[in-house]
């Protein structure tokens, strides 16, 4: 499947609503309106594309390390023990993106908790259970965390992230945005759906979204979709060598650059990982990958720096972030 045999309304679904999100009471009938169909037929193509593996839900994305905990993590794992591991880590509640990537370090997985003890806890976990030392790579300082880009038309730069406003949060939001992180009901009211669960009004959970995505604590309100499965394929980490004093001019500069889609710093481990800027390249094939990483070697603020290119090769899991524990 790709974005080109897509059906053009289901297209224009995916391509115009992964971020803002109508924030209002019939939010689907918002977006029938916008693109010529009925509310009952958004409801209807979205469940399908959700149940074909194409989007992973309607709902948001929510900002690393601001009402849970998170981290990067990979595992150097033997090739006779790639599947036990891999699920063993998918069987940890908070590992919400697992990937399998071409090099000594070749799992990585994105670890989510309610805090930063339960986010070790959790790392500990896996450790014990698999044998093997985890590497943890935090973020220090995003660029661009947004990766709700377009599937056709050509390539455009997502622009620079700006700071979370971390005084808009309130005590009362982690439940909202967990369920957010889960997805919402595919129901023509779906905040109300929400709020009856929350115990809230329809009109305050819709308040709260729209101020904690303007705060930047959401940063995106819309249809999360799977780009392999829709024909994004070619998905490359690659990361940078550099000076501490040149990482934040060459992270802007990286973060504008047309096919980027993901930028940020990362912790580094003395002699074990010492590669502190991370972007993400997702494509439709390697060549094309490949063509967007060559313009990101001729920007000046990366002349020299070494770097290495992480080539995902098979997706273990994908699912929302755990920013709130199960309640017996």
């Amino acid at each position: 499947m790709t974005v080109h045999s897509l059906d053009p309304i289901d297209a224009r679904l995916l391509d115009e609503f992964q971020r803002d999100l109508p924030l209002e009471p019939r939010p689907f009938a918002a977006m029938g309106e916008a693109v010529g169909v009925s509310e009952d037929q958004v409801i209807a193509r979205l469940a399908r594309l959700r149940a074909s593996g194409r989007i992973t839900r309607v709902g948001a994305t929510c900002r690393p390390n601001t009402a849970g905990a998170s981290t990067l993590a990979a595992l150097a794992i033997p090739e006779d023990r790639i599947d036990e591991v891999a699920a063993i880590v998918g069987a940890e509640p908070g590992v919400n993106h697992s990937y399998l990537r071409e090099d000594d370090w070749n799992l990585w997985f994105v670890a989510t908790a309610s805090d930063p003890e339960a986010l070790d806890a959790s790392l500990a976990r896996i450790e014990a259970a698999t044998g093997l030392p985890v590497l943890s790579l935090p973020l220090l300082r995003p660029f661009n965390i947004d990766l709700g880009f377009r599937l056709t038309g050509p390539r455009e730069a997502l622009g620079l992230d700006r700071p979370a406003d971390m005084s808009v949060l309130q005590g009362d939001d982690r439940p909202l945005m967990q369920a957010l992180s889960e997805g919402l009901a595919l129901v023509p009211r779906p905040f109300a759906a929400l709020a009856e669960r929350l115990g809230r009004t329809e009109d305050e959970v819709i308040h709260r979204i729209g101020a904690l995505a303007r705060a930047r604590i959401l940063t995106r309100v819309g249809v999360i979709v799977r780009h392999r499965a829709l024909g994004w394929a070619a998905n490359a980490m690659v990361v940078w060598q550099l000076p501490e004093d040149a990482i934040e001019t060459a992270g802007r500069a990286l973060a504008q650059v047309p096919g980027v889609t993901l930028c940020y710093q990362r912790r580094t481990v003395p002699r074990v990982w010492d590669w502190p800027l991370f972007c993400m390249i997702h494509a439709r094939s390697r060549p094309e990958a490949l063509a967007v990483l060559d313009r990101a070697c001729a920007l000046p603020e990366l002349a020299g720096a070494p770097h290495k290119t992480l080539f995902s090769t098979r997706c273990f899991k994908q699912s929302g972030a755990l920013i709130e524990e199960a309640k017996p």
